[in-house]
């Protein structure tokens, strides 16, 4: 199934697509390594910092997302084997993973595939607290949710649900341990270098959420929300919901009911916060194992043969039409002639709640090699590019160019970490300039009285991509003082 699973995260892509606009920001973070960014914490980075040294070839990119899912499946047989589940119970829950959203999440290099996977090994924790009441199990969990806490700030929404469901149960019994208490200050300890990071820099997280919070989650619906739950793991819905159904009323269960308080919990304050939906599909693993333990049990008789065969064939038939549509299976050219079952399954709408004409994720994984080809065409046309800026409007532009450019000079931008990456410590007599292709035609009025030559030397035009239109400019001999423009900016976009 290990094995299965790296197979399936190189296919679920059309070798069409590049890298995902994201994944370039967290490998451009390996050049740039602090105790937080302002974007995500550091975990990522020290996994970038590794990718580079084996080379940043896509080969590796790829290899550590689908490295943490399959590591999420052993988790989850792990959970199985202490729950005393059999090989069905295994084959049950690793097909409810391998065949899920997982498969599409797995194939990008962002935080979501260690997040899921450090939500999963914080509840495996738990079971073994319960069934063994031994406090290694306290220092286990804290270890485990501050390095998914250095990974993503998403995990403090498992702590949100879990501590209410222990108090609500008796396992409250658990605030009179003093390793409890001891292991929190090790997680504190642990998870202390980021915050003074954060403290240092004026709280950006708290900015990042407020910006999040305004440009994309003000659009997530409350029953979008609950609709794509039940899409992430849609053939194992049976078995999640069976997993409910067996801690409220499996009597082998009973002291395992906490879970099913922290799912409630950590479910409603997700949507209290109008979280995306894909937020919490770190709940979902531990349930696969607990419905696949209580299936075992229950269909042990022969007569349920059937039964049996079809629960575990579920999950490969529900993941065929999402396997077609939902992942980047098809060439971008195929989609835009055929956008019926992408409308239909509301693929075509975008963070802004617009509709276009292929689904954002992947018009995000376009144009990225020819900007920089561009860039780098651009760059040979400057007589002494030594002092030249690439400046670029979004994180994805800077980081595409790093990761594709041959020339050797750093992009950056004003979004992002990459605010906090511009070398002001040497003259820049000139720019290029990649403009948003929204916001390009007033940018040579607006600059090139500051130059002695401008021109716009090209624009994308990859048809598909997110994007088409973005312009090149380039703007030689400086009249003015860059570096002092450049704080100005910065100063001002920091304050705001």
């Amino acid at each position: 199934m290990i094995v299965l699973k790296f197979i399936l995260q190189i296919f679920v892509i059309h070798p069409e697509y590049e890298l995902h606009r994201d994944e370039f920001l967290h490998l451009d973070q390996a050049n740039h390594l602090a105790w937080g960014y302002r974007s995500i914490p550091p975990f990522t980075s020290w996994v970038s910092l590794l990718i580079k040294s084996f080379g940043n070839s896509v080969f590796w990119v790829k290899f550590f997302p689908a490295l943490f899912g399959a590591l999420t499946l052993f988790v989850v047989w792990k959970t199985i084997e202490a729950l005393g589940g059999g090989l069905y119970a295994m084959a049950l829950g690793s097909m409810g993973i391998v065949f899920s959203a997982l498969l599409r999440i797995n194939s990008l290099y962002q935080p979501n595939s260690a997040d899921f996977l450090f939500w999963t090994v914080a509840y495996y924790t738990v079971v073994r607290l319960i069934q063994s009441q031994n406090s290694k199990w306290l220092y286990a969990l804290a270890i485990t949710l501050a390095i998914g806490f250095l990974n993503k700030y998403n995990i403090v929404f498992l702590a949100l649900g879990l501590l209410p469901a222990i108090l609500l149960t008796p396992h409250r019994s658990w605030l009179a341990n003093k390793h409890l208490y001891y292991a929190l200050f090790t997680g504190l300890l642990l998870v202390s270098p980021n915050l003074l990071w954060q403290y240092q820099n004026n709280w950006p997280v708290v900015s990042h959420l407020n910006e999040l919070s305004s440009s994309q989650l003000a659009n997530v619906k409350i029953l979008d929300f609950v609709s794509n739950q039940f899409l992430f793991f849609l053939g194992s819905v049976p078995i999640i919901l069976a997993a409910l159904f067996a801690l409220l009323f499996h009597r082998p269960f009973k002291n395992l009911r906490l879970y099913f308080f922290a799912y409630l919990f950590t479910i409603s304050t997700f949507i209290f916060f109008k979280a995306k939906g894909y937020y919490a599909i770190g709940l979902y693993p531990i349930l696969l194992a607990f419905g696949s333990v209580y299936f075992e049990r229950i269909l042990e008789r022969g007569k349920f043969k059937l039964l049996k065969f079809s629960l575990l064939s579920l999950p490969i038939l529900t993941i065929i039409p999402l396997f077609l549509y939902a992942f980047p299976f098809k060439s971008p050219a195929y989609i835009v002639n055929n956008p019926g079952p992408y409308r239909a399954l509301g693929l075509l709408t975008w963070e802004d709640g617009q509709a276009y004409h292929m689904p954002q994720d992947f018009a995000d994984m376009l144009g990225w090699k020819e900007l920089a080809k561009k860039v780098d065409l651009a760059i040979e046309l400057i007589d002494d590019p030594t002092n030249t800026l690439i400046l670029c409007d979004n994180y994805g532009q800077a980081g595409g160019i790093n990761f594709y450019s041959q020339k050797g000079l750093n992009a950056v931008s004003f979004s992002a970490d990459y605010i906090d990456w511009f070398e002001l410590n040497k003259p820049y007599d000139h720019i290029i300039r990649v403009k948003n292709a929204w916001e390009i035609e007033n940018e040579m009025e607006e600059t090139k009285s500051a130059f002695e030559k401008a021109e716009l030397y090209e624009k994308i035009n990859h048809p598909y991509a997110r994007e088409k239109g973005t312009g090149i400019f380039i703007f030689q001999g400086a009249k003015v003082d860059i570096n002092e423009r450049l704080r100005q900016e910065i100063h001002k976009e920091l304050n705001q």
